[in-house]
């Protein structure tokens, strides 16, 4: 039988909560079972049944995971947020963990995006060239495969 304030007729199942949140019903259980989620009430057939706050609190894990949170984390900005009362110096330290990780992986993707566009450069080059002369090899794919330097 529903407790917890939520009644059958204004509680959502499984279903009804994966399509809301556009997660899955493997990945809400997986959130239950990782206790990122109350566990849910059951209905008299044994349902699971969730409120809205279930839809928002999805939301929130998805935000987290989405500005790189593990669900670790993800698990303790829940409890910071459900305690409210002095979680400001603990999120900020989280967060300046996390600033500290993206950092070196933003340069990386700086590199990356140099080395791209260097090899899209050398690909406009000899795609300018083949229109003045015959066509050769790609310096890219030959570069990468070690045959000229």
């Amino acid at each position: 039988m529903a407790t917890n304030h939520q009644t059958e007729s204004t509680a959502m199942q499984i279903g009804e909560v994966a399509k809301r949140s556009s997660l899955t019903v493997d990945a809400i259980r997986f959130y239950e079972k990782r206790k990122l989620l109350p566990k849910a009430v059951r209905s008299a057939g044994r349902f699971r049944l969730y409120g809205a706050d279930t839809i928002e609190r999805l939301r929130f894990i998805q935000q987290m995971q989405g500005l790189g949170f593990s669900l670790r984390e993800v698990g303790e900005l829940i409890q910071l947020r459900e305690r409210k009362v002095d979680a400001c110096e603990s999120v900020k330290e989280l967060l300046r963990t996390k600033l500290t990780d993206v950092r070196p992986k933003l340069q990386e993707l700086r590199h990356l995006e140099s080395e791209l566009e260097m090899d899209l450069r050398k690909c406009n080059r000899e795609l300018n060239h083949r229109r003045r002369h015959a066509a050769c090899a790609c310096p890219v794919l030959e570069e990468v495969a070690g045959v000229s330097q």
